[in-house]
């Protein structure tokens, strides 16, 4: 018999974190292999750009972690979309990752309206396509009424 608690405890969360990396470098040569180097060590990845005015226009925020580029966040004050912002965020981001943390591929996820819904997006598969990202992973209906895909890249 077990008791379930569903109280967040971030001590517990800690604990469940640590063991499960256990199991994991104890099951898996690539975990293990890749622990303990500098590609097991999360690395920001932060670029930010401003307009003439001081503004915050623009920025990505991700990090560097087994050989990857991990972008989490990519925003353009709709401003300064297609001005090229966006596109010179990625490669620059792009670019650190490789250069300084050995990354040879990139990941993000974004979502895009169902098929149903106008055929205008409010993230953008597309843009990441158009970058030399590929869809490898959909997840329909998540959230409810959007797609969430998963694009990556290898970094040359």
């Amino acid at each position: 018999m077990f008791d379930l608690d569903m109280e967040t405890d971030d001590s517990r969360r800690k604990l469940i974190e640590e063991r499960l990396e256990d199991t994991n470098l104890r099951l898996s040569p690539v975990m293990s292999a890749l622990s303990g180097t500098p590609a097991d060590d999360e690395e920001p990845v932060h670029i930010y750009a401003s307009d003439t005015s001081g503004e915050l226009a623009g920025g990505l925020v991700g990090y560097a972690w087994g050989h990857w580029l991990h972008i989490d966040l990519l925003w353009v004050d709709k401003r300064h979309r297609g001005s090229g912002l966006g596109t010179r965020l990625m490669a620059r981001a792009e670019e650190i990752a490789r250069e300084k943390h050995g990354c040879a591929h990139a990941r993000v996820e974004t979502w895009a309206r169902e098929r149903s819904e106008p055929k205008r997006h409010f993230q953008a598969p597309d843009f990441y396509q158009k970058l030399g990202y590929r869809i490898v992973g959909i997840v329909e209906n998540y959230p409810p009424g959007c797609t969430d895909h998963l694009l990556v890249k290898t970094l040359s």
